[in-house]
């Protein structure tokens, strides 16, 4: 099963849990075993694995990664203004691979899927990969 879903960012950089939309689309799907894969195509956004019962780790990953990876243009050739979502992405990923067990995902317990944002706010999309194994 493959699917499309469409998310609204908000802010510059930022990072949206959007692992409920992808246990619904596991759910959908109807396999108990085997993967889901998700996958961003955008070069300027990323798919994550963390913790998600303490928001502060979305803004400590956000802040840490504007530090280390500055939005200074002067430093940059890339003249569109948004050489930094570019090397933040390279760096996090655009996808990752999650085992479905019992047709549910196998997450830790404090562990969520997020989207991550480097270049909006923007109308994006990532898709969804559910295959049996």
């Amino acid at each position: 099963m493959f699917v499309t879903e469409t998310i609204r960012t908000r802010e510059r950089n930022g990072f949206v849990d959007i692992t409920a939309r992808v246990a619904a689309a596991v759910s959908r799907s109807g396999i108990k075993e085997g993967v889901a894969i998700v996958f961003v195509p955008h070069t300027t956004a990323a798919v994550t694995i963390n913790e998600n019962a303490d928001p502060d780790v979305k803004s400590d990953m956000t802040r840490k990664l504007g530090e280390m990876i500055p939005h200074r243009e002067s430093y940059y050739d890339h003249a569109e203004g948004n050489s930094d979502s570019h090397v933040k992405t390279s760096l996090v990923g655009p996808s990752l691979t999650v085992i479905v067990h019992d047709g549910e995902l196998v997450l830790g317990t404090w562990q969520g899927i997020y989207f991550c944002e480097f270049d909006g706010p923007r109308n994006r999309e990532f898709h969804v990969k559910v295959m049996a194994g």
